[in-house]
């Protein structure tokens, strides 16, 4: 699809320094930018690229004041980054108002859902599932029976949910995903062998999160494994029964929680942390990667390690631990000093 600075400056509500007619069909950096493509300039350090890029249209500050000719067209805007990010989520919309049901797949008759369904080829919806308006069910996908789904939700390829699930709205949920499997549950007997203990809860995702691809969230033995409004999970993490993540916490991949584990709100997660389960983390933790937490954390700590403890202190330690063989050498000499004075005597 292509657009003219015309039509690209007035949704931007910027200026145009150019040929307002010439058109863009895709979206480049501006130090790889070519014929046919736009880009944008936000950061002094890419200034020098401006002069010698091949976009075709450039957006670009207010108050920018070139020094050398310029070849592209300019869009002065009042703030470049923030003006492409709404340029990138309106592209994103365009490309993504897809609707109608695609064949084959599947739509139970007792499905309940809303306008502007979209389902692709090969997707399965099971009995009773509810899907709210504007839902986008990509090929692939498999959703289980009396599923909940709200308003504009995106499911990409190949997610899979469990049957009595719950997804709020506004929620973006990526390829691959699988959300309500059974949890790690197993028992052993006298002898040593496992049963599995039944996993007879859900998993409830409140609005406007979203879901990385490859993740997992297993259903709650009993009860729900909750996530709530504004969570953001990065790919391939996984999340164990009955755990609940607050509000506005964000996790970096490869990230492993345990089992009815509780994470407050507005936490930030680095990636490949460890987290042990029947554990509380308080609101407001910061967690840098790979750390490993074997205990509970109170509010606005920022921790890091394995095991777990304070940023501060892990990073006055670090400075002795790469020291550890000149200081083991040091005190094997001094021991030798000891020992050779004490034969004098």
């Amino acid at each position: 699809m292509k657009f003219t600075a015309r039509q690209i400056a007035e949704i931007l509500e910027g200026k145009i320094e150019g040929d307002e007619n010439i058109e863009v069909d895709k979206l480049s950096k501006i130090e790889e930018g070519e014929e046919g493509s736009l880009t944008f300039l936000s950061n002094p350090k890419y200034t020098s690229f401006i002069y010698a890029t091949k976009a075709s249209i450039t957006i670009v500050n207010k108050d920018f004041k070139p020094e050398k000719e310029i070849a592209t067209t300019l869009i002065r805007v009042e703030d470049s980054y923030k003006a492409f990010s709404k340029l990138l989520d309106f592209y994103n919309q365009i490309r993504q108002n897809k609707s109608g049901i695609e064949t084959p797949s599947f739509v139970s008759d007792s499905a309940k859902v809303g306008e502007h369904l979209y389902v692709g080829a090969f997707a399965y919806i099971s009995n009773d599932v509810t899907l709210g308006k504007n839902v986008k069910i990509y090929p692939n996908v498999f959703i289980g029976e009396n599923v909940k789904i709200g308003d504009n939700v995106t499911l990409y390829s190949g997610v899979k949910i469990y049957y009595d699930c719950e997804i709020g709205n506004n929620c973006v949920v990526d390829a691959g995903v699988i959300i309500g499997a059974d949890g790690f549950g197993f028992a052993p007997d006298e002898n040593g062998v496992y049963s599995k203990v039944p996993q007879i809860g859900n998993v409830i995702i409140e609005d406007n999160v979203n879901i990385g691809a490859a993740t997992t969230i297993d259903r709650a033995t009993l009860g729900s494994t909750i996530i709530r409004k504004g969570v953001k999970l990065d790919n391939q993490i996984q999340i164990a029964h009955n755990v609940e993540i607050g509000e506005n916490t964000v996790i970096a991949a490869q990230t492993g929680i345990a089992g009815s584990t509780k994470i407050g709100k507005n936490c930030l997660i680095g990636g490949q942390v460890g987290i042990v389960g029947h554990l509380t983390i308080g609101n407001n933790v910061k967690v840098q990667a790979q750390t490993g937490i074997a205990k509970n954390i109170k509010d606005n700590e920022v921790i890091q390690g394995t095991p777990a403890f304070g940023y501060s202190d892990f990073s006055k330690s670090y400075v002795y631990f790469k020291k550890l063989p000149d200081l083991v050498s040091q005190i094997n000499k001094l021991q030798r000093e000891i020992e050779s004075l004490k034969e004098l005597k």
